[in-house]
């Protein structure tokens, strides 16, 4: 491809592990930031094998560079490369950068331009700030597993981490926009985001429906909780979703469904009456669908313009035609695993979009080279090595 990268003029500098860190890094690797992954020359404590599936996902477009951080010149070497970045990602807990001493203040004053994006369990300040995050513990704090799960059956978290992937997403937007900002001011500035925050506005409506209603929301599993019917249905060889949402479509989904009667039932006349009785209506509902295998209800729930789809496993999800079209599995060649194929991001731009060109760096893979271009002649290079700096 030779569509210029949106990004490739800013210089972004990855000390993050893990994974909401490393989400929020992914979304400007991918759109050509140059990146710099810094390692610890010791234990990583990455939480997965560096060649593992996870891990390969995370760190793609990334050169890496082993630092130890502990050490004067460790220090040292990295704020010379904060002299020449536009963006500092880290994901350490707050007391432990500024023991450190690679906290916003020292950053700042060695490139007040730089955008520093810091990302937490629980913020920056505050009586939480000093524990450490973890994506389940910000799911249960930040009400998702409150309305997650059928009804009654106690607590459930989400099959994916939830508010580490959106703590990473709302950090590369924050730094998106201090980017456009420092524009116009000349200035960078602190982009603070933490799991607990993204858990959070991740409840978006159903938030509002205590903050606005004063209704707190319960476990409705499979039904959405305020359209209805909107929900999981049995069919011959499976289930399907169906979501019925306003008055005509309700009335197109009961003369498709053979089942004009319903349109002026009394117990489903408004979206009011329908939530009162969405146990009897399901019920009718499923008595129709069980009836048709899935690609049939489908079929004919097409015809009368009401979304559905089929319920996929993860194979299956990548075996569909519009998702092989939309291209969200992308190849790319790795010099020990070969070929292997990655997540792609789920937003596309027509004139500058989103790639991946290299595979996750071995550790440590680049240190020669980032030095070099920092000033450092072989001979300095390896009496670093020698010394444990790098």
């Amino acid at each position: 491809m030779t569509s210029p990268r949106a990004l490739q003029r800013f210089r972004v500098l990855d000390l993050t592990r893990v994974r909401a860190g490393p989400t929020a890094v992914r979304q400007l690797a991918d759109w050509g930031a140059q990146v710099i992954k810094i390692e610890n020359t010791g234990d990583d404590g990455l939480g997965g094998p560096r060649h593992g599936s996870d891990f390969q996902n995370l760190h793609r477009n990334k050169r890496s560079l082993t630092l130890n951080l502990k050490e004067p010149e460790g220090k040292a070497i990295l704020f010379r490369l904060i002299e020449q970045a536009d963006v500092l990602v880290e994901n350490y807990r707050p007391d432990v950068k500024a023991r450190l001493g690679i906290d916003y203040e020292a950053a700042r004053a060695v490139n007040p331009r730089l955008v520093y994006a810091s990302i937490s369990g629980f913020g920056q300040d505050g009586p939480y700030r000093d524990r450490p995050g973890f994506d389940q513990i910000a799911q249960g704090m930040g009400g998702l597993m409150s309305v997650t799960g059928l009804p009654g059956q106690g607590p459930v978290r989400a099959g994916i981490p939830v508010a580490d992937l959106g703590a990473g997403i709302f950090t590369a937007i924050g730094i998106l926009v201090a980017l456009l900002e420092r524009e116009v001011s000349g200035e960078g500035q602190w982009v603070q985001s933490s799991l607990l925050q993204a858990q959070i506005a991740l409840l978006d409506f159903q938030a509002t429906r205590w903050l606005m209603d004063g209704e707190v929301p319960g476990q409705a599993g499979n039904d959405h909780p305020t359209s209805i019917p909107t929900g999981v249905f049995p069919t011959a060889d499976g289930h399907v979703n169906i979501a019925v949402a306003g008055g005509r479509m309700w009335e197109r989904f009961c003369h498709a469904i053979a089942r004009p009667d319903l349109v002026t039932d009394p117990r489903f006349a408004s979206p009011a009456d329908r939530s009162t009785n969405r146990a009897a209506l399901n019920a009718i509902i499923g008595d129709v669908t069980r009836k048709l295998d899935t690609a049939a209800c489908m079929a004919l729930l097409d015809r009368a313009e009401v979304p559905c789809g089929p319920i996929y496993r993860i194979d299956q999800v990548f075996a569909d035609p519009q998702v092989r079209h939309l291209g969200m599995a992308q190849e790319v060649a790795h010099p020990l695993l070969g070929p292997i194929r990655l997540v792609g991001q789920a937003v596309s731009l027509s004139r500058t979009p989103s790639r991946i060109e290299t595979a996750t760096p071995e550790k440590g893979e680049h240190t020669e080279d980032v030095l070099a271009e920092l000033g450092y002649d072989p001979a300095a290079i390896a009496a670093l090595r020698r010394r444990g700096i790098v």
